[in-house]
């Protein structure tokens, strides 16, 4: 396959940054974007140029780390699928790619592809946890929970903090990463004595990193490769309106 990428380049967080275009030549179609990617560095850099610097770690789509938004898509248009699990065979000979990095105030771009997602860790630290000795595993039965919030809790956990759903939101919203933080555990038994506390204290922290407003438009859950249900947000907000009263008759 011979393609045409525009590639977005910017040398550090000051820089103005620019699309450059580069030849992707005798890609195999078997090829995963990312290894088309390295294919195209290879070029780059035997030429004498500056290799695209790009996000990645297991390239299995369990980390996350790969974002990019393909064709004005995060993690392209494929569904449920991160951007390393993207493949050659998708696009035809002759196609141009646009590739950027995730687009949001609270993603500042490194360099190149390469946004800082911290946003997302400083949200965890303000409430994603439980406060509990910990030790040995308990007997797996030894806490009954209901077969439904059993399925909404690995629903919610399987979130991966990618980013997709900020940047496929036209106002940079991470509720549906936040939303699914705090319902995860908060459909356990063992996140209900700090429920109240979770949910106010991360949403605090979003607001506080700069991520936009809910719209209910759902292109979160469109973008989202682990496919997480826009019902954790409306299960946050009443999380939140009901803490919010609990505070002010304490």
């Amino acid at each position: 396959m011979n393609l045409t990428l525009k590639v977005w380049r910017q040398n550090s967080p000051d820089d103005k940054g620019r699309i450059d275009t580069y030849p992707a030549t005798d890609i195999p179609e078997e090829a995963s974007f990312l290894e088309m990617l390295d294919i195209v560095n290879e070029k780059i850099i035997t030429d004498g140029g500056e290799p695209i610097h790009f996000d990645h770690d297991c390239r299995e789509g369990i980390c996350g780390a790969c974002s990019l938004t393909i064709n004005g898509v995060p993690h392209g248009k494929e569904r449920g699928i991160t951007t390393c699990q993207v493949h050659m065979r998708k696009f035809r000979d002759g196609d141009t790619i646009w590739i950027e990095p995730f687009r949001a105030k609270a993603f500042p771009v490194i360099r190149d592809l390469i946004v800082d997602r911290s946003a997302f860790d400083r949200i965890i630290a303000a409430g994603g946890y439980i406060d509990i000795r910990t030790g040995s595993a308990v007997d797996a039965n030894s806490l009954p929970i209901p077969k439904d919030d059993a399925d909404s809790a690995f629903d919610a956990a399987a979130c991966i903090g990618c980013g997709a759903c900020v940047a496929s939101c036209k106002n940079a919203s991470a509720m549906l990463f936040v939303s699914a933080k705090v319902s995860h555990l908060g459909h356990l038994p063992q996140g209900q004595p700090e429920r109240d506390k979770r949910v106010l204290a991360m949403v605090k922290q979003m607001d506080a990193e700069g991520f936009g407003n809910c719209t209910n438009q759902y292109e979160c859950e469109a973008a989202c490769p682990k496919e997480i249900s826009v019902d954790h947000i409306a299960r946050m907000n009443r999380d939140y309106g009901k803490a919010i009263l609990a505070e002010q008759f304490v």
